[in-house]
């Protein structure tokens, strides 16, 4: 489906104190733009920022760092995350968001950007295998992933598609992850600080079951 152009979005994300446009520029560098030094959680694929926005209001102890390609939800999660900052009665001083082919985010990230955390919500399957190396849990893209989490952090993982679920689990257990929470209903027992994303609320009134898994980046792999 193709994604309705906004033209408010790319002036509002140019005027934004927290957007970088050019993250390849900032390679090294991504700590240094946070007012608080502190852990960095990033959400590959942010999307309309409802993750963001449940998140970085209720943790301002954790920065968040939020990449997507398109000006088209970026433009949408910023002012999501202003309304739940707004909400919270506290300024935007905990999050960056960048626009970034994810594919490509070892030009833009490195090992001096290292991360306590990864989030990839609802990323697109690619079912066809031709595509499978598209997946941002494939293999190619953990060794990424790799070079910028810290020893022993976490990346969590959750999807409506069984196909990559299943695949996902092989992925991460064939390049050095420990996977030490896996579900195949996430709604069979909910985790009290559970955020849901848009997307998570379509399926669950479609009847689809949420699967998720946590896993750890081994010390020693």
């Amino acid at each position: 489906m193709r994604m309705r152009t906004k033209h408010w979005a790319a002036p509002e994300l140019d005027a934004c104190p927290y957007f970088y446009r050019k993250p390849e520029q900032y390679l090294g560098r991504w700590h240094s733009l946070f007012a608080r030094q502190q852990p960095v959680y990033l959400e590959l694929g942010c999307g309309k920022g409802f993750f963001l926005a449940g998140a970085a209001p209720r943790h301002p102890q954790i920065n968040y760092l939020g990449i997507d390609l398109k000006d088209a939800v970026l433009g949408p999660a910023r002012r999501n995350i202003e309304q739940a900052f707004r909400e919270a009665g506290r300024p935007v001083d905990n999050v960056v968001l960048t626009a970034l082919n994810i594919e490509q985010i070892q030009f833009a990230m490195g090992p001096q950007d290292q991360v306590d955390r990864i989030y990839i919500n609802f990323c697109n399957p690619w079912p066809r295998k031709k595509h499978q190396k598209r997946r941002l849990t494939h293999p190619h893209q953990l060794e990424h992933y790799r070079q910028i989490l810290i020893p022993g952090g976490e990346l969590h993982f959750k999807t409506d598609d069984e196909g990559l679920y299943a695949d996902t689990v092989e992925y991460l257990e064939s390049c050095g992850f420990q996977i030490f929470l896996r579900t195949e209903d996430l709604y069979a027992d909910l985790p009290e600080d559970n955020i849901q994303t848009e997307h998570e609320k379509m399926f669950l009134q479609q009847g689809v079951k949420i699967k998720a898994l946590s896993a750890r980046l081994r010390e020693n792999p």
